[in-house]
């Protein structure tokens, strides 16, 4: 093994492990903020979802949040236990499930107005730092 190989198999030298740990970074900065709303993160990203949204198929949903239905699946159920969204399969077709937001849900939204100015004082980025970064994780995902 060259010198070079070597050093490119170094963690310190892997795109994926600073990314791997910022994810779990943030998630873990939500954790405080969302348990006010008693949502997990999964549960908030899927209902900002359906508030820009408000129905779609249960796979649309699932490719927005990159999610797959085993993992999807149990989170729209507890958030339709708790009364913030609906599930009906359509008839000609009951693997298509649509989900959709209830009033409950909606008025879920003003309360949660607060997270994202939270979330920010989290972070030492200037919003142009944000906006930098916030760019190049999507060139990365598309």
């Amino acid at each position: 093994m060259t010198e070079l190989e070597s050093e490119a198999l170094k963690i310190e030298n892997q795109l994926c492990f600073p990314l791997y740990a910022a994810s779990k970074t943030v998630v873990a900065k939500y954790r405080p903020i969302l348990e006010k709303l008693d949502l997990t993160y999964t549960q908030y990203i899927t209902m900002l979802v359906l508030r820009e949204h408000t129905a779609m198929y249960l796979k649309d949903l699932g490719d927005m949040l990159f999610l797959d239905s085993g993992t999807l699946t149990p989170v729209v159920k507890k958030l339709e236990e708790r009364g913030y969204l609906c599930r009906v399969r359509e008839i000609k077709d009951e693997r298509n499930v649509l989900v959709s937001l209830t009033k409950t849900g909606f008025a879920l939204k003003e309360k949660a107005k607060f997270v994202p100015f939270e979330i920010m004082k989290c972070f030492n980025l200037s919003p142009d730092e944000a906006k930098t970064l916030y760019n190049l994780l999507y060139k990365i995902i598309n």
